[in-house]
């Protein structure tokens, strides 16, 4: 083969995408030496870190890549490791000169679901909106900001049999967080070491930093929405989020009942005292059709329109954004790790959540006043 055809095969290798990164390995200065030996192709590449997880696939994807390019019969690749030098100077590109990616001017539009109480399913909510949104082909990013109750894992079938979720890849103090279902995710149980127990025990200033690590030393990318599933109540990390993201959105998540949807208020009340925005509420755990047509509402009815309407003010109304039924199917799926919405999408609480999805998709933030990332060529 010619030395042309050796460019061919760089080219081919070069548009690889790393699964971590989500950019081509040519871009992240990964692709070594490219040389053709009649028709062997010996590629070269180097990875972020030694024992990277996504090593065999990237090798894998270079091989087909490289053994694409006609006339190569054979491909031999050497993998090998980037310097620290090489490593930090990848790191500050991708970073670039903003530690906090999600600011006011940012494009990415950022989601903080919360609720008044624990136990209404919040979490399950958001780990399914998360993955409705993604396979709307939205870049779709989750923070776990439930530190005490973590759950974002196992509901999208990050964590191992024994529960243990996977440890984000370090690049010097970058992290890159573990993608399932399209959902790029990152929560704290993914830093407790394997021997520990699952509780965490931490008071104000430690959630705070928690949460302002996820929003700095983790790269998400560029993304559409980054939704926060936030700790159910009004306490710290409702607080630090409001302190750092003012101008976040909030999801307010209630079930039917009377009391319940008195405490979700609060949630929206204190959301609103940091200049955060009330985009909707989301009824879960509503009432249900049995197959004789009856139909049970465990839990009342009401409670989702009387929080809308006890946010509203009146210059803005609050929307009921859907009603989500009791369902055995999303249940199976939070314990499966399977999201309802991909695991069963026709049943009536994957309906809800896919329309619920639409609905926020609809609407748009204003970029008036805003700048705007566009270069001159």
């Amino acid at each position: 083969m010619s030395a042309v055809a050796a460019e061919d095969v760089r080219r081919a290798v070069a548009a690889v995408i790393d699964p971590e990164l989500r950019r081509p390995i040519g871009e992240l200065d990964m692709v070594r030496d490219v040389v053709v030996d009649g028709a062997v192709a010996h590629v070269g590449i180097a990875l972020t870190i030694v024992g990277c997880p996504a090593a065999d696939r990237i090798e894998k994807d270079v091989r087909d890549a490289a053994a694409s390019v006609a006339g190569v019969s054979d491909v031999a690749v050497e993998v090998g490791v980037m310097t620290p030098a090489e490593r930090s100077a990848l790191v500050e590109r991708i970073r670039g000169t903003k530690r906090m990616a999600f600011t006011a001017d940012s494009l990415t539009r950022v989601i903080a679901v919360t609720s008044g109480k624990g136990g209404v399913g919040k979490s399950t909510v958001t780990a399914n909106l998360a993955v409705a949104l993604a396979a709307r082909g939205l870049a779709v990013g989750l923070i776990d900001a439930d530190v005490h109750g973590f759950s974002i894992p196992g509901l999208l079938g990050l964590a191992d049999a024994d529960g243990r979720p996977p440890q984000p890849t370090r690049l010097d103090d970058l992290m890159l967080p573990p993608v399932a279902h399209g959902v790029k995710t990152i929560s704290i149980g993914m830093f407790l070491p394997p021997d520990a127990s699952p509780a965490v025990a931490w008071r104000g200033p430690m959630l705070h930093r928690t949460v302002q690590q996820f929003l700095t030393d983790v790269h998400f990318g560029d993304l559409d929405v980054l939704l926060i599933d936030m700790p159910p109540g009004t306490g710290d990390v409702a607080i630090s989020v409001g302190q750092l993201l003012p101008h976040a959105e909030v999801l307010v998540v209630t079930t039917p009942q009377a009391a319940a949807a008195e405490v979700a208020v609060r949630s929206g009340v204190v959301a609103r005292q940091t200049g955060q925005s009330i985009l909707g509420v989301i009824e879960n755990m509503a009432a249900f059709t049995l197959p004789d047509g009856s139909v049970v509402d465990l839990f009342g009815e009401g409670g989702g329109a009387a929080v809308a309407a006890a946010l509203a003010t009146d210059d803005v109304v609050v929307p009921l954004l859907g009603s989500v039924p009791l369902s055995p199917a999303l249940r199976r799926g939070g314990d499966a790790g399977v999201p309802v919405v991909v695991g069963a999408p026709d049943d009536l609480a994957a309906l809800a959540i896919s329309r619920i999805a639409d609905a926020i998709t609809s609407t748009r933030r204003s970029l008036a006043g805003r700048s705007l990332p566009v270069s001159r060529t």
